[in-house]
């Protein structure tokens, strides 16, 4: 009799017109997930994980969110214990408000907000804005000395001072410092490159853009979803 085969992990790539969303299908394809990108939120509540790409302007992303319905499922997962993934705009959703053509309130699930770079400065040069570059992710500086803090975390396995692909105007600006997970300078500007708390990962830069090291986030997604579902089973 042929051994039958674990199921694959699930991930929902929420489709609501904005982002990379079949880079990021593919990207997850590569390290063996079954994905989907979808707008309906059957198929986004049955998603072992769900991932909020985009791109654009953040009142847009806000409202057609909430025509789609899915403001109030994408609060009660990040409630949850299953993993949710924001990725560029998708990470700046996720806070309390932007402050991008106006102020527009955002999914409310870390609280702070998301300012412009004003006017970022390299000694007398000044830089341009968006930053479209790739650029280097550290730790914190006020976590270095406990160890690695991207261990168990969808950072782990990347060196410090590793380049990503950026491209983007606006940075977040967490009430919370402690759900900070990497920093990045962009020119005398340090900001939060990454955040994550409990369930909630998000990240400004494009790891389905970034190679080997932007596709070790999306392996070790998968991989730790793996080991939770075989200790389920065990």
């Amino acid at each position: 009799m042929k051994e039958r085969l674990p199921p694959r992990v699930r991930a929902a790539v929420v489709d609501y017109g904005l982002g990379n969303l079949f880079s990021i299908r593919r990207a997850c394809e590569h390290v063996g997930m079954e994905a989907v990108v979808t707008p309906r939120k059957e198929e986004i509540l049955r998603a072992d994980v769900v991932i909020l790409p985009g791109v654009g302007a953040f009142g847009d992303a806000m409202a057609t969110l909430h025509r789609l319905d899915l403001v109030e499922v994408l609060r009660d997962i990040a409630g949850s214990d299953k993993p949710l993934i924001g990725i560029c705009l998708g990470i700046q959703l996720l806070l309390s408000e932007s402050h991008e053509f106006g102020v527009h309130k955002g999914l409310g699930i870390i609280e702070g907000s998301v300012v412009r770079f004003e006017d970022p400065r390299e000694r007398d040069r000044l830089l341009k804005v968006p930053q479209v570059q790739w650029n280097r992710i550290f730790h914190p500086t006020d976590r270095r000395r406990e160890g690695n803090p991207w261990d168990d975390t969808p950072l782990a396995g990347i060196a410090a001072g590793e380049f990503m692909y950026f491209a983007h105007s606006f940075y977040v600006r967490p009430t919370d410092p402690s759900v900070i997970l990497s920093v990045s300078r962009y020119g005398d500007v340090e900001f939060g490159s990454a955040l994550r708390r409990r369930n909630v990962f998000a990240c400004q830069f494009h790891p389905e853009r970034s190679g080997a090291a932007g596709l070790r986030v999306y392996e070790n997604v998968a991989s730790a979803l793996s080991r939770a579902r075989g200790e389920s089973a065990a």
